[in-house]
């Protein structure tokens, strides 16, 4: 080796290293953030927990639309005598992956959940009110874990899946309380809006919930079941489909009223603009929706529309939110918070 190999082997040895010593610094960051919490670090936690159950709400409906919803045919182990997939004739490798991946995930919804507790309960002033909506997030992904090894052993009954499904709805919703309260204070709630359309609002996020229902028994009623094994709804899916997207145009009705009486009442901008970010959102939902309707259901445009309904339900959550306030609270800086900058 020449002297001027010498500096550049140096470097090379280094770059693990730095690599490793990066990663604990970044550990020690998040493990901080939660041990150590501000309001700002709090707020973040509570973003990450929405986030993760918003993804392992489209993961699970991946397991279901590549066919791996039996891909760990027993609960909770994954195969007869194994936590972990193993040979199984019945099942193929791919499958077993995907169903055990998505399980794995479980663990780190339970990690950001276990952080949300600890940083509402070391945080200076500690609020009871976020203290509650934090212990949901743990005990639901309980209750979530536990309905899915009733979900395997229904053989993927698709009363059972839809439950899951809006069960992680919930677990979204909730997180988007922690979300937005850790973002104001413990004053009593303020309107910002005319009361009609704080109401408008409420009934915004019931019909968008029907929606959501409705959605679930196409998808019980309709392919991509999960495994070959596994029942349908006897319904009708033409029927099904046709109630479903009445219920889509209920939705945008209900929302095209609402951006239109919060724009001629010269209500806050941060509620106008979420409201227009919604429309926007579900008018592109709707076009997948259709889209997927006329070329037979293809898995990837049910997965984008899966995605694209947890996404509408954080944005009429979000606008609900954005028409009330309890005071100034663990603000960013910037008078801005973080789904602004995403664009939700």
């Amino acid at each position: 080796m020449t002297a001027a190999d010498q500096p550049q082997s140096r470097a090379g040895d280094t770059r693990p290293r730095a690599f490793l010593d990066g990663l604990r610094s970044r550990a020690l960051d998040l493990f901080h953030s939660a041990w150590s919490p501000t309001p700002f670090t709090v707020r973040r936690w509570a973003l990450a927990a929405v986030v993760v159950n918003a993804g392992i709400t489209v993961t699970g409906a991946a397991v279901r639309l590549t066919g791996s919803g039996l891909g760990c045919p027993t609960w909770p182990r994954c195969t007869p005598g194994s936590f972990v997939p193993a040979a199984h004739d019945a099942h193929s490798p791919v499958n077993m992956a995907i169903e055990f991946g998505n399980r794995l995930l479980t663990f780190l919804v339970l990690a950001v959940a276990a952080a949300c507790v600890v940083a509402v309960l070391r945080v200076a002033p500690r609020r009871s009110s976020l203290v509650r909506l934090a212990w949901i997030q743990p005990i639901g992904v309980a209750v979530q874990a536990l309905w899915g090894g009733l979900v395997v052993r229904s053989l993927l009954n698709p009363v059972t899946v839809s439950v899951h499904f809006l069960l992680s709805i919930g677990m979204i919703a909730a997180a988007f309380a922690l979300y937005a309260r850790s973002g104001e204070g413990d004053a009593p709630p303020r309107r910002l809006v005319h009361r009609d359309i704080r109401t408008l609002g409420f009934v915004l996020v019931a019909a968008t919930l029907v929606l959501l229902i409705a959605g679930v028994v196409v998808t019980g009623t309709g392919p991509h079941s999960g495994d070959e094994a596994a029942s349908r709804f006897d319904f009708d899916i033409e029927t099904m489909a046709r109630l479903h997207a009445d219920t889509v145009w209920v939705v945008l009705g209900l929302t095209f009223a609402l951006l239109f009486a919060l724009h001629v009442t010269d209500s806050p901008g941060r509620a106008r603009r979420g409201a227009l970010i919604l429309l926007g959102v579900e008018l592109a939902q709707g076009v997948i929706g259709y889209v997927q309707y006329f070329l037979a259901v293809p898995a990837l445009l049910v997965g984008l529309h899966v995605l694209g309904s947890t996404l509408v339900w954080i944005a009429t959550l979000r606008v609900v939110f954005l028409m009330r306030s309890r005071g100034p609270g663990g603000r960013l800086a910037s008078g801005h918070d973080e789904l602004d900058v995403v664009g939700v």
